[in-house]
């Protein structure tokens, strides 16, 4: 669900990834998610490393990085490469 104008307005610099521009919200678990999903595509205006370790930081290791390529472990019956 789209978060209402208001409710981004009213949300502290805190709850972003760019605080100065209060871009990618990170203020729930599905908006980390979510932010960290724009990062990786291309053509957005923010990089992946930057949203992800505002990620980390506010959540830990709770939030799963996005795709094999950026090291996603934390699945159950994931195996990353071939063994």
């Amino acid at each position: 669900m789209a978060i209402s104008a208001a409710k981004r307005k009213s949300l502290p610099a805190s709850s972003f990834a760019y605080p100065a521009r209060r871009a990618f919200p990170i203020d729930t678990p599905s908006r980390a998610r979510n932010a960290l999903a724009r990062a990786a595509q291309k053509g957005t205006k923010g990089s992946y490393q930057h949203v992800a370790k505002a990620v980390r930081r506010k959540y830990g290791n709770r939030i799963a990085s996005v795709g094999r390529a950026r090291g996603t472990t934390s699945r159950p019956g994931y195996r990353r490469g071939k063994r």
